[in-house]
């Protein structure tokens, strides 16, 4: 099982930043017994939601200008699961997520989500395996920022809505879990189509469209974006990382 979790983005909205968003110190982590409390990053809480789902490998793609995720992730416990691959240009989400490609399995589980995210329940990943590709949905305040699903027939997608909604009960997809095949399947539809589609929404769509299943569950409970200084802000004063 393999977690992908595209960080290569360059955090315009949340410049002079200095460094990752994704280090941005969020919280605590976990003490060992005896031992003192640490600070913990955003990037880690979709980190240990990809362990506690089984993932044995996880590919971080990034970009040349974040050499300090590379040093941050090195010095974890869970250090010998994570490589790094690099994403030479900005050329949106389906580009990064792609990127790990080579070294997905056709048998193995897929598991993606946003490294600037946190959401709960912690084990949606794990609960969240299908034999399609599928999204585990969350509540938003304000799902017009986001990409919202619009359920059809059981648990299939009809439609997503890229930064368009205009019903504000709709749940957003916030993580992303696929068979190894499918997900290999979904990259050269892609590509054949000519990479056109930075938004993954976007691509998911064209993939409706040509008859395939994209299913959805409504597990998620909590959701925050921590990628904008108002999110940051608001995450920090309300702590979000102790919802549950």
């Amino acid at each position: 099982m393999i977690g992908i979790v595209p960080a290569a983005g360059t955090a315009t909205r949340m410049q002079p930043l200095g460094g990752a968003k994704e280090l941005l110190m969020l919280g605590s982590a976990p003490s060992p017994p005896g031992g003192p409390a640490r600070l913990r990053a955003v990037g880690e809480y979709l980190i240990e939601r990809i362990l506690l789902a089984g993932a044995d490998r996880i590919c971080i793609v990034t970009s040349a200008e974040k050499p300090d995720l590379l040093r941050f992730f090195a010095q974890a416990d869970y250090a010998d699961r994570v490589f790094f691959v690099v994403q030479p240009r900005p050329a949106g989400l389906c580009d990064a997520i792609f990127r790990a490609r080579r070294f997905v399995e056709p048998g193995e589980a897929v598991l993606i989500g946003l490294p600037d995210t946190v959401w709960f329940p912690a084990t949606a990943l794990r609960d969240g395996l299908r034999a399609h590709v599928h999204l585990i949905t969350f509540p938003a305040a304000h799902p017009e920022a986001y990409d919202a699903v619009v359920p059809g027939f059981g648990e299939r997608v009809a439609r997503v809505e890229v930064k368009s909604c205009r019903d504000p009960r709709r749940r957003i997809w916030g993580a992303i879990t696929a068979p190894g095949h499918e997900y290999l399947a979904l990259e050269r539809f892609w590509r054949v189509r000519g990479r056109g589609e930075q938004f993954l929404g976007d691509l998911l769509n064209a993939w409706i469209a040509a008859g395939n299943p994209v299913t959805y569950d409504c597990q998620g409970t909590r959701y925050w974006d921590i990628g904008t200084p108002a999110g940051y802000e608001y995450a920090l004063r309300e702590r979000v990382w102790e919802a549950a």
